[in-house]
């Protein structure tokens, strides 16, 4: 399995921002958000961010916001966002490589990434760098698709669902990209992160059992 370049991304941008305002992406990132615990007066970092939308559902809340995208572009777009948004919060956006994260050890309370572990030839050693780079006592969440993720089901979904347009084009991408990385159970998961050293793994499945949020203790 071949480990994409940012420059692969670079110009997606629009898509991968639209997708980030979709009405199910969006209801998943705020059930992320919940899920994740307070952000009052902690260091919150997104691995694989994009153009920051997720991000922005902690604005007001957190002491210091920081993201990292493979892609240039990416970050460019979430720093314009993040310029505009008339906040006090201190925020910063790096790029760099999920396998090597530009910070140092126990330097955040809570890491998230959405989308992103699972494309890696190698999800351990993105999660491993989460896992360092988290505090003692501090969160991981993360979204992933399930092992029932396919582009048959995400299409019946949608169409359950009413989704049309760009909304199910999207989820239908996702869907098809996911039966070529990879795709969770969440007993598997639950090994993986417990191999890694992480305790108290918990599952929610979202998007009609497609996907699922993973939270998890260091």
């Amino acid at each position: 399995m071949r480990k994409m370049d940012g420059a692969e991304f670079d110009s997606l941008v629009s898509f991968f921002d639209g997708m980030a305002r979709t009405n199910w992406l969006s209801k998943v990132h705020d059930q992320l958000k919940e899920m994740s615990g307070t952000w009052r007066s902690k260091e919150i970092l997104d691995v694989g961010c994009g153009t920051g939308r997720l991000l922005t559902r902690g604005l007001d809340e957190a002491d210091r916001i920081v993201g990292v995208d493979l892609s240039e572009e990416m970050i460019t777009a979430a720093k314009e966002l993040f310029q505009t948004s008339n906040t006090d919060t201190k925020n910063d956006f790096f790029v760099g490589d999920a396998y090597h994260l530009p910070f140092e050890d126990e330097t955040f309370d809570c890491a998230l990434s959405t989308c992103v572990m699972f494309l890696l030839p190698e999800p351990e050693k993105g999660i491993t760098e989460m896992l360092r780079v988290t505090k003692k006592s501090g969160t991981i969440v993360m979204l992933n698709p399930s092992e029932t993720m396919n582009p048959e089901r995400a299409s019946s979904y949608a169409d359950r669902n009413q989704m049309t347009g760009f909304e199910k084009e999207t989820l239908v991408k996702w869907s098809n990209v996911s039966t070529r990385r990879h795709r969770y159970s969440e007993q598997s998961l639950s090994s993986v992160l417990t191999k890694l050293g992480a305790k108290n793994v918990t599952h929610q499945p979202v998007v009609g059992g497609l996907a699922m949020i993973t939270v998890a203790q260091k």
